[in-house]
């Protein structure tokens, strides 16, 4: 038989669920603004939040009416949760775009740098012993 929880201790496990939902709400804004600091800032806390809700949903079952309200919000979590790595994985793709061509220019600048620097080079003596005209 189940033992029957008191509905203040369920309704601190949907807050809590409802809590992870803003978190999560956060760190999408940040990920959409592109403010990567802010969202690995946002994900520390983020993931202790995930471990505890691991555990007190262990402890507390939940009647349907709140069943149905964690599924709702796990949905909303989950969908926020792909969009926020869709972007990041763009973001890894921008960056490596941008060290590949930091690495094309580097590997240039080695190849050609000095060639260019030494046609640049002034002829000081000339310019020193040139008599006037």
């Amino acid at each position: 038989m189940r033992h029957q929880i008191p509905p203040e201790a369920q309704q601190a496990l949907i807050a809590a669920y409802e809590a992870l939902l803003s978190r999560s709400s956060r760190m999408l804004d940040s990920a959409r603004d592109a403010d990567w600091e802010a969202l690995v800032d946002q994900e520390t806390e983020y993931v202790v939040q995930v471990e505890h809700l691991g555990r007190l949903d262990a402890e507390l079952p939940l009647d349907d009416e709140r069943v149905e309200r964690k599924a709702e919000l796990l949905e909303r979590i989950l969908e926020q949760d792909l969009e926020i790595r869709q972007r990041l994985i763009e973001r890894r793709d921008e960056l490596d775009r941008l060290i590949g061509s930091s690495r094309q220019q580097l590997a240039l600048s080695r190849t050609y740098g000095p060639q260019q620097a030494a046609s640049e080079t002034i002829d000081a003596e000339w310019r020193f012993t040139k008599k006037p005209s």
